[in-house]
């Protein structure tokens, strides 16, 4: 090959020479194309002997590999370098804000919890927040749950673990916001301990809680709002007013129908559910659960720290999400939780 030698140094030297992808291939000709000097080399093949003819043929393929590897080499640091020269001169600043940037919205059960809380706290209910991984005790226990009660079974509630896998039975995801309201209870008399007549308690807990659920109506998270009030003259027909009073201004409807049917819940007695029913849309004529209500059960006003021969309460819970599902005419909860941009823009 040292015969090519002087070949490949002069393409070597003129490829650094060139600039461009287009003086490249000039080049590139100039060796390698039809009538390039390589190519000539090859043609001059024919009028050397049968003997020498191999060896010469290898030695111009060889030079031909080593001018195409110069050629490929070359094209890269061109492309490379022409790419760095777009970027730099089509430098854009990415702090600047889009043109027709998107308009977002709130979730559309973050509008009704929203909601629901102001029309609450119009009438002087107070917002109260709390843990989301419980305590069997404030979850079960202080609300008067019996032991054997099948909502404590794994198949309807999430326990968590400890460090070595082990089910941890005195730990769990809260299956209702119920727990806030004990936590809420014993605040409320440790803050006013000593005086003679408690300040009532009015506060609702909205938030997320967890059950081993899901289908077109049930989700494994979901959202619920539970109510308290608590006072010396508690009453059922107290909570009768409030209830329907924040139903018809959250469906916006003075003609909705409420009933209240006789229903039993551990934390509460008596208990009811509550139903209503729309005088107009889909769901016209039809009862339909909303959510659940009594006075507060003895017992569960023992656990937060409350005498119950002075004092009465009455509680309620409800769950956002069916209620924002009536309110908008959303007929599959998944939609919820999905992330589909198609509906979730319906809510901007």
């Amino acid at each position: 090959m040292s015969q090519f030698a002087p070949i490949i140094a002069e393409a070597e030297t003129a490829l650094a020479a060139v600039a461009t992808i287009n003086d490249l291939e000039q080049v590139k000709a100039r060796f390698l194309g039809k009538s390039g000097v390589l190519t000539e080399q090859l043609k001059q093949l024919g009028k050397l002997s049968a003997e020498e003819r191999p060896a010469a043929g290898a030695a111009i393929n060889v030079a031909k590999q080593a001018v195409e590897g110069l050629v490929s080499s070359r094209r890269e640091s061109i492309l490379m370098a022409e790419q760095a020269q777009k970027l730099a001169s089509d430098t854009v600043d990415v702090t600047l804000p889009g043109r027709g940037r998107g308009v977002g919205s709130i979730h559309p059960v973050s509008q009704t919890l929203a909601r629901i809380e102001r029309l609450f706290q119009s009438i002087g209910f107070e917002v109260a927040e709390g843990p989301e991984i419980e305590t069997d005790w404030h979850n079960f226990t202080a609300m008067n749950t019996p032991e054997k009660h099948p909502a404590r079974s794994m198949h309807d509630t999430f326990y968590l673990q400890d460090d070595d896998g082990n089910v941890r039975e005195d730990v769990l995801l809260r299956t209702h916001t119920s727990p806030v309201q004990i936590r809420y209870m014993q605040a409320h008399m440790e803050k006013y301990a000593g005086l003679e007549v408690m300040p009532e308690i009015r506060m609702i807990a909205p938030g997320r809680v967890y059950r081993v659920d899901s289908d077109a109506t049930h989700s494994p998270m979901f959202h619920q709002v539970e109510g308290l009030w608590v006072s010396e003259n508690a009453s059922f027909a107290a909570l009768k007013g409030v209830v329907i009073d924040f139903l018809r201004q959250f469906f916006e409807s003075d003609d909705l129908q409420v009933r209240f049917r006789p229903s039993f819940f551990p934390f509460t007695e008596p208990s009811a559910e509550i139903d209503v029913a729309f005088i107009s849309g889909a769901n016209k004529g039809r009862w339909l659960e909303i959510a659940g209500c009594g006075m507060v059960h003895p017992n569960v006003l023992r656990a937060g720290g409350i005498d119950p021969e002075k004092y009465l309460g009455f509680a309620f819970g409800m769950g956002p999400d069916r209620l924002t599902m009536l309110r908008y005419g959303i007929n599959d909860l998944r939609l919820f939780f999905e992330g589909d941009l198609r509906f979730l823009s319906q809510f901007n």
